[in-house]
């Protein structure tokens, strides 16, 4: 006998709808969108240096990868916010954040600690009118990590009680006197940018930025009647010079110090004459919500303090154009939360004062930074 199995045909499904061309269009873009969005934020971005205070180690007109692994990446503290936008929306004024939700900050594990002479990418510490990580982003060298003690003497800086070594392109401003008018490709060919020279007058001369060695080069030709180091003198205060008290403390760029720079868990003395070292930290940086100065006196919660333990790392970062960069010689330290990255290759260079192929450095392409 044979018994028949009757098989059920399976339902035939309907044609999946292909996708229109912008549907795929507008995939491809937010699929771009996300994944450039997570590069930038946990791996590298591209910066460019706009100023000469890092000259002539970089450039302006060097673009540069900034390494997010090394230090680790932040969580955001605005997480309403344009992908792919620092402060503003592309070409425009408007806000590209919204602070209607506000988050703390952490940072994801790296692979480094910020390292004396690395050159770091931070947000600039005094600025308020954005969150902290999306302040302005400033490009210096480290000097000194938390724990150390920075002093400068007659333009060396010493950390810890011992010279600290210097930038190899390290330069300052100097006075050139000649005999006769010099002409812009006097200071092209010496690599002296022509929008950083202060042309005073004919009579007293040219002050540009340059390293001591170029210094002494153009002192030697025959045609210079001089060449002056523009340097500040011991006891020579200067007002806009950190912690910008200088009826006690005679200060300025070329004399500094000795300065404390504060680390987590360490405690410190709070005292007329330390509290100007560390107001700004502890009452803008350290997140404490009821710490005020009133008459020389600290005081967290209502009650008056003679010490305070720090929360978090400080750093003292400067610019190897020491005559020609704001940093933290006026503003102070720069807290761990505020670091974004160290800077760690040049993919391209452009002279603003060139064009065409002539433009584009390409002995800087492809470097690594130092």
């Amino acid at each position: 006998m044979n018994v028949k199995f009757w098989e059920k045909k399976p339902a035939t499904k309907a044609p999946k709808k292909k996708k229109s061309v912008a549907r795929e269009w507008i995939d491809a873009i937010l699929f771009a969108v996300i994944a450039a969005s997570l590069i930038r934020w946990a791996t590298f971005e591209a910066y460019t240096i706009p100023t000469p205070s890092m000259e002539k180690s970089l450039l302006v007109g060097d673009f540069l990868f900034v390494s997010k692994l090394h230090y680790g990446p932040r969580t955001p503290k605005t997480p309403l916010q344009v992908p792919l936008t620092h402060q503003t929306i592309w070409g425009t004024d408007i806000p590209s954040y919204s602070d209607a939700i506000e988050l703390n900050s952490y940072r994801l594990p790296g692979f480094s600690e910020v390292k004396r002479n690395d050159v770091v990418v931070f947000n600039w510490p005094p600025e308020e009118a954005h969150p902290s990580d999306l302040r302005t982003n400033y490009i210096k060298r480290c000097i000194a990590i938390a724990g150390d003690s920075i002093a400068i003497r007659d333009m060396q800086v010493y950390v810890n009680g011992k010279a600290a070594e210097n930038p190899e392109k390290m330069q300052f401003k100097y006075l050139i006197i000649p005999q006769t008018q010099l002409s812009p490709k006097f200071f092209q060919d010496r690599n002296i940018n022509l929008n950083d020279i202060d042309t005073r007058s004919i009579r007293d001369g040219y002050v540009v930025d340059a390293t001591p060695e170029l210094a002494a080069e153009i002192k030697s030709l025959g045609f210079i009647k001089d060449v002056i180091l523009l340097n500040d003198k011991p006891g020579n205060a200067e007002a806009d010079v950190f912690p910008h008290v200088p009826s006690k403390y005679k200060w300025n760029k070329d004399n500094f110090g000795p300065l404390y720079i504060p680390k987590e868990g360490a405690t410190v003395a709070i005292t007329p004459a330390t509290l100007p070292f560390y107001e700004r930290a502890i009452l803008q940086y350290e997140n404490n919500k009821n710490a005020e100065v009133r008459g020389n006196k600290l005081y967290i919660d209502g009650n008056e303090v003679s010490s305070y333990t720090f929360k978090q790392n400080y750093y003292f970062m400067m610019g190897d154009n020491r005559h020609n960069s704001l940093d933290s010689r006026y503003w102070g330290y720069v807290p761990a939360d505020h670091i974004v990255g160290k800077a760690v290759l040049i993919w391209m260079s452009t002279n603003p004062e060139e064009s065409g192929f002539s433009k584009i450095r390409w002995s800087r392409l492809f470097n690594t930074i130092n």
